[in-house]
């Protein structure tokens, strides 16, 4: 039987680990996998471009267990009443292809996307950054600075977003935490300025410049989420070449990220080869230093690998017959037989 983990059964999860620490677990799996990048089949995600969308799937395995997660990005859903991001997520074991697992992963998306955020941050800021800009006030904003707070002591968040309606959301779901100063700012360039980390998140399908060169400052670190498809960025190509470049999986990052502006022989450091000491990160305070993220699939099969384990200690989530459950495995068509009997 496959365990089933609906959206309700995830949160009461999350509820029981509690935020701070499934995110702490999260950025600890995502990195220890990052370190054994070399085991992993993996590929650039297969997407399904529209002009409102994208739907893609992303799979990946380390030869013992398959992972993939079937997710969305459509930004106009917000008027639709749906959400901006929706996926769900399969994983495998792969001696026999037989599911283990079918979870939500919407929310756990917004919540790895955070703990990467984080795994890469923590290799690449100045250990004295107590302060950093959100630019983008949306579905991913609150995970990204709990993240940061509780995983890399920020105390000081200032905030902007085009739509005023996005910031109150923001404000009032962080209100209980009086240890983190929330900063309302009239622009991104007020955001920006003084912040020790930059993190941008915005959600328009289009080549924007949300940051300019003129607005980074030597040692500021900046985590661009937002560009993650061909078309969409979010930094001005001038700030992406007079900063240290690093990405998950290159081949996918030339497509989809930031760096999709520049020539393909831009030089780009993955994450892994970061986390492993096999390249360098920053080499000076003054360094400026740019995770360019897309998100890939081997942060979604820790995240599958992480929840499975949590629920099944934890009892959470119910077992589905997924695939049949045969007497005789070669005997498929007696499955047919038996639902007539029992429609009878």
């Amino acid at each position: 039987m496959t365990r089933f983990i609906d959206s309700e059964q995830l949160a009461q999860l999350l509820e029981t680990i509690g935020l701070t620490a499934f995110l702490q677990q999260l950025a600890d799996r995502i990195e220890q996998d990052f370190k054994r990048w070399p085991m992993f089949e993996k590929c650039p995600r297969l997407a399904s471009h529209s002009p409102i969308g994208v739907i893609e799937l992303m799979p990946a395995s380390d030869g013992m267990l398959y992972g993939f997660k079937y997710v969305n990005g459509h930004p106009r859903n917000a008027r639709l009443g749906l959400p901006t991001v929706m996926a769900f997520g399969a994983l495998a074991e792969v001696e026999t292809g037989y599911p283990l697992l079918l979870t939500e992963l919407t929310l756990a998306t917004a919540l790895r996307t955070a703990a990467t955020s984080v795994v890469a941050a923590r290799a690449l800021t100045r250990p004295d950054s107590r302060s950093m800009a959100l630019i983008g006030c949306g579905a991913q904003a609150e995970f990204q600075a709990l993240a940061f707070h509780h995983l890399m002591d920020i105390r000081e968040l200032r905030i902007f977003d085009i739509d005023p309606r996005a910031m109150d959301k923001l404000q009032h779901n962080l209100a209980d935490r009086r240890e983190l100063r929330l900063i309302r700012c009239a622009s991104t360039a007020e955001a920006v300025a003084g912040s020790d980390i930059v993190t941008t998140v915005t959600a328009d399908k289009r080549l924007a410049t949300i940051i300019t060169p003129s607005m980074v400052e030597p040692g500021m670190h900046l985590n661009a989420l937002g560009g993650d498809c061909p078309g969409k960025t979010e930094l001005d190509a001038g700030v992406l070449t007079q900063a240290r470049v690093f990405a998950e999986y290159a081949p996918q990052t030339r497509i989809e990220g930031d760096i999709q502006q520049l020539s393909p022989d831009f030089p780009v450091t993955e994450l892994w080869q970061l986390l492993t000491g096999a390249a360098e990160g920053r080499q000076s305070p003054r360094d400026i230093t740019v995770f360019d993220s897309v998100g890939f699939a081997v942060e979604d099969f820790s995240t599958l690998c992480l929840i499975r384990e949590l629920a099944e200690r934890l009892g959470i989530g119910r077992h589905i017959p997924l695939v049949p459950e045969l007497e005789n495995p070669k005997n498929l068509f007696a499955l047919t037989r038996s639902q007539r009997t029992a429609a009878a």
